[in-house]
């Protein structure tokens, strides 16, 4: 995990800023691409990668190693469905052969200007 930064967070607290970026990074790596803030598109960055590089070995300690990166859980019918697991499929079968050629740099960040209400400069990050 990222060792928090001093001074102001993207959370309230160092778990939370944790937390945002793990579920950030699942997401990122759930669709694809998401939109976020420079700031926190910056943060996930390298949490991305890592979980990335990783996958490539493609071994059970990294799959474990990943799991325990990565959460996210989702309610089906009024039963918890882990949907981690389909997440971490989704990394070890589908986007880490694609990166297969490459020695970093899976993912990139595009500024697409400030967003409308606060005038927040926001950025797409994507998987390469």
């Amino acid at each position: 995990m990222p060792k928090p930064t001093k001074g102001a967070r993207l959370g309230g607290s160092a778990t939370h800023e944790r937390m945002i970026l793990r579920n950030l990074t699942g997401q990122l790596i759930e669709h694809g691409r998401i939109t976020t803030t420079e700031t926190k598109a910056r943060r996930v960055q390298p949490l991305a990668e890592k979980v990335i590089t990783k996958a490539k070995r493609g071994d059970l300690h990294s799959r474990r190693q990943v799991l325990a990166t990565l959460f996210e859980k989702k309610q089906v019918m009024g039963e918890p469905v882990k949907a981690k697991d389909k997440l971490v499929k989704k990394l070890f079968d589908e986007v880490a052969p694609t990166l297969d050629g490459r020695e970093g740099g899976y993912t990139r960040i595009t500024k697409i200007g400030p967003r409308k209400g606060d005038n927040a400069p926001m950025a797409v990050i994507e998987i390469i």
